[in-house]
This record gives C-alpha cells, structure tokens and sequence, in this order.
C-alpha cells in the first residue's frame, strides 16, 4: 500500500518511534508528529526496557537501538527484606532516562525526514492524513471522544503508586518493603544513568491515608510535587537510597488505570501505546508496549492493500500480545497490592515467589538462568541446606518435601486424586456463620470456586466462611475448579493465589488442585506459600463435587 501522508499525535516515545518506522518505509509519504508539549518541558526519570523487546528494536531498526543501548544503563536486580537480599541476573535488562530516549527518538524520526511540531494542540478531527496514529497516552482525547466507537474502558486501581528520582545511581535494580507507624510501603528502583535511579514506591489506601497523604495529594498542584510525601519517604527509605535525597518532577500520588478497547480503530485512525492498553508498571513499561506497537503497525501497513485492512490486520496480530502481556499484568498488580503479607518470607524464597506470580516464569527456568538463588530459596523453603538441594527435577524435589500442618504429618506435597474422597466433605448448606462440624476429623472442606480475582468481594466471602469452618473444627479447605475448561491454566494460577490468602489468613491447611500438565505451577505456588499440598489431577479427571461454600 502507498501511503501520501501520516499524521502522528502525540511525540512519546510510540508516536515518535512509528513516525520513523512509517516514514522510513514510506519514503515519498509526509510524516508528521504533534506534541502540545515542549521538548525542553519533558518530564519523567527512568524507563526499563528488556531484552525481548531490545531484540525486537534490533530487528526493526537497529540504528535507533543502537544509540539507545549506548545511553543505557544495564542492570541485575535485588529483592530486599531487612538485612537480607537475593539477587537475579537479569540479562541485557536497562534503564534509561526518559528525555534522553525521547531525545534519541527525535533525532532519529528527524533523520528519516519526519516533521516534528511541537507545543501544537491538536486533535485527530483536524488531520486529513491517509493514516492517523493517536498516540497522546494513557489520558488519550482521542479514545475520550472516540469511546463508544472503540469500545474504550478504564479500571482504577485501588492502591496508590508515585514516581520519584535520586541523584545517585543504585548498584542494581531492587524490591524493598520499608513498614513505618502507619504501614508498609513498597520501592521498585532501578539505576537509568551514573548519576540517577528511579524510585518508585507504592502503598495500600490505608496506609497512604494513616500517613496523611490523602491530604498532601490535595494540597498539591498538577505542576508540582508532593513535598510532604517526598520528605517523609526519603526518611522511611533512608537505608536504601544511602544518603541522598529523593528527586521530584511533578511527583504525586497516583491510581494506576488500566486502559482496555474492544477495538484500536476507527476509520483511518488507529490508537497506539497507552492511548489504546495499558498494563501494571511491575511486567514492564508502556514505552516497551508502544515501541512494539509501532513496530506491528509499520509491518501490518506494509503487507495490505488498504488502511482499514491494515488497521484490522495489525490488530489481529498484536492484540493476542498485549492482552497476554495485560493478564500477566492483573496478576503481578494483583500480587504486589497484597505485597506486605508476604514480608515474613526470607528473601531468596521471596524471590521465587516474585520470579513465578504470574505464571510467565517456571520454577524450573528459573533454576536453570539463576541456579544459585533458586537453591537458596529452595533450601529455605524446606528448612534445608542449600548444598542438599538437587537442581535437576526442582518441580519433583519439592513435590517430594514433607510436611508437618498441626499434629499431621504429610509425607511429601503432593496427594494422589484417589485420596480426595477419604480427606474431604462438602460442607452443609446452613448459613456461613454456622457451618457446622466437620463430619469426621482433619476433614477438608471441598470447595469449587471460579473466582477470579483473590481479593474481591467474593473472595472475602469465601475467606470469611473459611474462617468459620476453621473456626468449626474444619481442618481446611481443598480448592477445586468447576468443570469446564476454559483457560485452565489461568485459573489453577488463581486458585494458588486464594489458596495464598487462606493460608494467611484461616491458618487452616490449603490444599490446590489441578492438572498434571501444570505441575510446574503447583509446584512453583507450594515454594511460594500459595498452597500447603497439591493434587495434580489426570487430564481426565474433572471436579466431582458441586460447589461447597458460597461463590
């Protein structure tokens, strides 16, 4: 397809990096950027990009990776509880600044003879390009005026997040919970330059009230930082930013919001980068998302014959990618909200945790790129020395540990299906508050459960009537799925992230269940305190219960 002219909204790091791909593959076409914003008015510290989307950069255009890989700074990273750590390498992962990219995209989208207009407001109704890219972020008017065409929705996070700076550069990237007075507060900070680390720290609605940070969000104007915050999290993380002070660059506190459209485009525009997803900051950076975006348009224009059929192709190829990336995404967001119930594990333990949550990362992958603190976890987790622990078979190893809940004694973590019937009950139907005793002792209580999210509503149900049944004399709770099939994987992963809250919060012995064909996550959720045993069930055996307990 020939194209005559593409109009770029928005001079991020997606528009200004489609504007390159678009014109070098366009030569003839005009290709302009729109930014309201000054490049001299830029803001933001550091952003990370990984390998995976390094060598995706490489394959596109290696000319502009390779002045990006020259301003970056490479990294491992540590996972840090008190005096203890455990550090993962991390491969080509880097950091970079974000107006030092930004610069670098700019000189590169100008050399492919792209036309750069800044502090210009416009919108896309005013452009009468071939091909339209929005790419004006996560606050998009675009999608704004466009959302009941493109089917646009926004979730809010309930926790609370802000990004700040140092002056001075961390050794590695790190993971650090800090508790003060009024609770816990968590850091993901990684070094982007010699001289500077981004800080970002999160925290739970309760503890940014306790603090009085409701009140400092308030009192703070959009063009300035929360002064008060800044102040109080330098102290709480003194240790770890070793002297220095915390950088501010209209720094305040934020609700992460997760951006889904049912469809990316309409007519001749398309939306790109955070305008059109996002995904939660702990799996990786919108700049990674729009940068990969703009490589899939560029392919998916170059291959058709119109706009609308390229607009559809490209969709068709990268919306599988990004929402894959999106449902990694809600777990890991998932698992750093509820990050402070887990600061009893010892760090290299932890880190297991963290390196399995979403399900991208097997227990046994791990093992193989970072053997030494995949054993040291593992120990750790058995109460065993780090030289008895075997790397080979890791999944049958831990499968294979024993262990001692109560005054019972399991002889290894992994129970046979056939044993479902002689440890478990369905409970009674009678109310939640009552549940009634277990019909014989250390009975289990059979509970099939498709929720989805471990920390809604319904999952607050089913902790609260745990507790009662714990509280009856039940011994716990056995968590099966219902008999469908769909995204099977998904939710065993989920099942082991409420099975980690029962743990918690019941004390009563949680048992997991699933397929032999995800006996790597099983095995992964046993190191990570997510279940106490597993069954792993035959690719025939189904839930033979019904639902015991409310939904």
């Amino acid at each position: 397809m020939k194209l005559d002219s593409v109009a770029v909204l928005g001079g991020g790091p997606g528009g200004l990096y489609a504007a390159r791909l678009l014109k070098l593959a366009h030569p003839h076409a005009e290709v302009a950027v729109y930014e309201q914003s000054l490049p001299e008015t830029t803001f933001g510290f550091g952003v990370a990009l990984a390998s995976r989307t390094q060598r995706n950069l490489e394959a596109a255009d290696p000319e502009t990776l390779a002045d990006i890989l020259a301003a970056g700074l490479p990294h491992d990273m540590r996972m840090v509880v008190g005096e203890d750590s455990a550090r993962v390498r991390n491969g080509a992962v880097m950091g970079i600044a974000r107006p030092g990219l930004l610069a670098i995209l700019r000189h590169h989208a100008e050399a492919a003879g792209v036309t750069l207009h800044y502090g210009v407001r416009a919108t896309v109704d005013e452009f009468t390009a071939d091909l339209v890219v929005a790419a004006d972020g996560v606050s998009s008017q675009t999608r704004s005026s466009l959302a009941e065409q493109l089917g646009a929705s926004v979730d809010v996070a309930g926790c609370l997040y802000l990004w700040a700076g140092a002056d001075f550069a961390l050794d590695t990237a790190i993971f650090a919970p800090v508790t003060t007075p009024h609770g816990t507060f968590v850091t993901h900070a990684y070094p982007y330059r010699a001289d500077r680390s981004t800080i970002l720290i999160e925290t739970d609605q309760r503890t940014w009230r306790a603090a009085g940070f409701d009140a400092s969000t308030e009192a703070t104007p959009p063009d300035q930082s929360d002064e008060a915050s800044l102040r109080y999290l330098q102290e709480a993380f003194a240790d770890h930013l070793d002297g220095h002070r915390l950088i501010g660059n209209r720094t305040r506190w934020m609700r992460f919001r997760t951006v889904h459209c049912e469809r990316w485009s309409h007519g001749n525009v398309v939306l790109l980068g955070d305008a059109a997803h996002t995904a939660h900051y702990s799996v990786g950076s919108g700049t990674k998302l729009a940068m990969e975006d703009a490589i899939a348009l560029r392919d998916a224009v170059g291959d058709a014959a119109t706009v609308p059929e390229a607009l559809a192709e490209y969709e068709r190829v990268r919306r599988p990618q990004v929402e894959r990336l999106q449902d990694l995404a809600r777990r890991s967001q998932l698992w750093w909200d509820s990050f402070p119930q887990r600061t009893h594990l010892p760090a290299h333990q932890l880190m297991l945790a963290y390196m399995t949550r979403t399900g991208n990362v097997a227990l046994p992958r791990f093992a193989g790129t970072n053997p030494d603190t995949a054993r040291r976890g593992l120990a750790e987790f058995a109460g065993v020395d780090p030289g008895d622990v075997p790397l080979e078979d890791v999944t049958g190893w831990v499968l294979d540990q024993p262990l001692q809940h109560g005054g019972r004694r399991f002889a290894s973590r992994r129970l046979d299906p056939d044993r479902r019937a002689a440890l478990t009950a369905v409970p009674g139907s009678g109310a939640a508050e009552h549940p009634g005793p277990p019909p014989f002792d250390g009975a289990l209580a059979l509970l099939t459960t498709s929720i989805g999210d471990p920390w809604n509503h319904d999952a607050d149900v089913l902790v609260k009537h745990v507790n009662e049944l714990v509280r009856s004399g039940w011994a716990g709770c056995w968590l099966t799925g219902p008999d469908d099939a769909v995204d099977e994987r998904g939710r065993v992963l989920t099942r082991l992230d409420l099975g980690e809250r029962l743990r918690a919060e019941t004390g009563g012995l949680t048992v997991v269940d699933g397929p032999v064909t995800v006996l790597d996550d099983l095995a992964a959720g046993v190191v990570a305190g997510r279940a106490d045993l597993v069954c792993p069930l035959p690719e025939t055996t189904r839930p033979l219960s019904p639902l015991g307990g409310p939904r």
